[in-house]
């Protein structure tokens, strides 16, 4: 007897039968990839839903008796807690809201103690072999440049790596040097040195998220450990992930590991090493002291290497009046491009002239400029033109930071006796950079040389030294002794990624910010006339009068990759997306991404 829609106790118009829910069917297409202790099970929806929304995936691996189980809201489901060199039978089920459905066709899989499973996961170096020893250069008695690596063979289901390299001190605990998440699926190599790729973590010696070269003090030979992580998905770390330190990334990788491929290199140092010598320590003793921004500091011997980015943590660009809208970013002063002071620096019998460009280093990591503009101070004092700001710094023509006179902001964070016995700065010819007084002091005799005075300093180098002044040139006019090769190459530090985006003109209420809600730098100024503004060099856009603002964030994950994959931006490694708009939030010229 056939059922008629409508008859029973419903409306008395009739109605549309109600559809019949049931669970999913099975997924299909599943796949199983071998992890350490684990397997990830990849697969394709069902071909039916049931007629309700899949709520979720269920994968379970059994041996014998015992099963583990573990879900997900989409493939790949990451089962942890398996047995190494024992073979799983694995299956997948999907539910909804009516409950589970069948379980998928059964797929075997055995979890691999190496990580490597079945593709012969495998990183290697240029630095070394499996076994051998790390170069000095990578270490902190050499240019703190991170070792090159490659690797191949990762899994199926890749879609990111992480990196950890470590060490065991002696005390039981595990040392990080290295903490890096966030590379993409299509990595397969860092440079050395590299800069831009992933998201950096904190090691041990924090608190700079960098690579941070081995300084062991112990005796013998250290073992340092690179593990390269092959992952399902992206960890789940939380607020703060940006700066997270090895123990916590290593336990958020463990849950949606594929593999592991590791290699493992030993360095020696000794009570001779270039890194531990009095020279080296005043320098790392100076940067060790720094309350905003941190820097690395590495000896070879011959020089101190100071690393940064370039970026401290005070105010920046606020109360500058006239700008040419560059803003600060992260620069790549690391390892072979760090800031070489030179160790026993001694009088020069002629002086060098700085007149343009980079004088010396912060302890803070960022870079001193003599007061000229860039050309030459025939075009002009910087701080007399207003285009420093309230700190003395300023974003130049590489969307850097750097400081034209003295730091205040960075030296208002000891007393101000502090700096008449510990160096704020390092100039180029390796000379330490005082405060405004003598260590007894009294206030400095600036020689009428190069800005300084060989009276007895603590903490630095015996010979020379040099002293803050409130008048131009600010700093020194001229190095006392030999600068290091940074002096003539210090264009090669610099990798502008844009044209100047505006001839300098006329500003007020200039503040630098960061947009809470989307993490954005926001720069805000008002000019009092219109001004033209370009992105390319070959375009312009009028601005009227008024209140403006250019935002910018830094690329990551899957966008840092699509822009790195376009033609004009091959070999570059960082990149900006950059957005220019009205003080109401109105878009004033299109959005523009800009990498180097």
């Amino acid at each position: 007897m056939a059922l008629v829609a409508g008859c029973g106790g419903g409306s008395s118009g009739g109605g549309a039968v109600a559809p019949v829910l049931t669970v999913p069917s099975a997924p299909t297409g599943v796949s199983a990839t071998a992890g350490d202790g684990s397997a990830s099970m990849a697969f394709s929806a069902p071909a039916s839903d049931g007629g309700a929304t899949i709520t979720g995936y269920t994968a379970r691996c059994t041996l014998g008796a015992a099963a583990v189980t573990a879900s997900a809201a989409a493939s790949p489901v990451v089962v942890s807690g398996l047995v190494n060199g024992s073979v799983y039978s694995c299956t997948v089920s999907a539910s909804n809201t009516q409950g589970s459905g069948a379980a998928s066709a059964a797929v075997s899989v055995t979890p691999d103690a190496s990580g490597s499973g079945p593709s012969g996961f495998a990183l290697s170096s240029a630095a070394g072999t499996e076994g051998g020893v790390l170069p000095a250069e990578h270490t902190c008695d050499g240019t703190g440049a991170s070792p090159p690596l490659a690797w191949t063979g990762s899994p199926t289901g890749t879609r990111a790596f992480a990196l950890l390299m470590s060490t065991l001190p002696g005390d039981g605990s595990t040392k990080y040097n290295w903490v890096l998440h966030g590379l993409p699926a299509s990595a397969s190599s860092l440079s050395k040195s590299s800069f831009g790729a992933g998201t950096p973590g904190v090691g041990s010696d924090g608190p700079l998220a960098a690579y941070q070269p081995p300084c062991s003090q112990g005796p013998g030979a250290k073992v340092y450990t690179f593990t390269l992580y092959a992952l399902s998905a992206a960890p789940s770390l939380g607020t703060g992930s940006a700066t997270v330190d090895g123990a916590t990334l290593l336990a958020a990788l463990a849950p949606v590991t594929l593999g592991k491929a590791t290699l493992n290199m030993s360095y020696t140092r000794t009570a001779a090493s270039s890194g531990s010598s009095a020279a080296c320590l005043n320098v790392r003793n100076s940067v060790a002291a720094s309350t905003t921004g941190q820097a690395t500091v590495n000896c070879d011997g011959t020089y101190a290497h100071v690393g940064a980015e370039g970026l401290p943590t005070h105010t920046m660009m606020d109360g500058i009046t006239a700008t040419n809208l560059q803003v600060p970013t992260a620069q790549n002063f690391f390892g072979g491009n760090a800031w070489k002071i030179p160790l026993n620096p001694a009088i020069a019998a002629s002086t060098t002239t700085a007149v343009d460009g980079p004088i010396g280093v912060a302890i803070n990591g960022v870079p001193i400029f003599n007061p000229c503009k860039q050309g030459g101070c025939q075009n002009g004092d910087t701080k007399v033109l207003g285009e420093l700001d309230v700190c003395n710094g300023h974003a130049g023509r590489a969307d850097d930071y750097h400081y034209h006179a003295a730091p205040v902001c960075m030296m208002a964070g000891k007393p101000a006796s502090y700096w008449d016995t510990h160096p704020l700065g390092w100039a180029l010819d390796g000379f330490a950079i005082f405060g405004y007084n003598d260590a007894n002091g009294a206030t400095a005799a600036r020689d009428g040389i190069c800005g300084g005075n060989t009276n007895p300093v603590p903490n630095a180098p015996a010979g020379y030294s040099y002293h803050l002044t409130d008048a131009s040139p600010y700093v020194l006019s001229c190095f006392r002794g030999t600068p290091s090769p940074d002096l003539a190459g210090q264009g090669a530090k610099y990798s502008p990624m844009r044209q100047p985006p505006v001839t300098p003109f006329a500003v007020s209420g200039m503040t630098l910010t960061t947009d809470a809600a989307d993490g954005y730098q926001v720069l805000q100024f008002s000019s009092a006339r219109s001004f033209t503004t370009t992105e390319t060099g070959s375009d312009s856009y009028v601005n009227a009068a008024g209140t403006y603002r250019v935002r910018y964030k830094r690329a990551t994950g899957a966008a840092l990759e699509a822009l790195l994959a376009l033609p004009p931006n091959r070999g570059k490694s960082a990149c900006w997306d950059f957005q220019f708009t009205s003080g109401a939030g109105a878009p004033t010229q299109p959005a523009v991404s800009y990498c180097r």
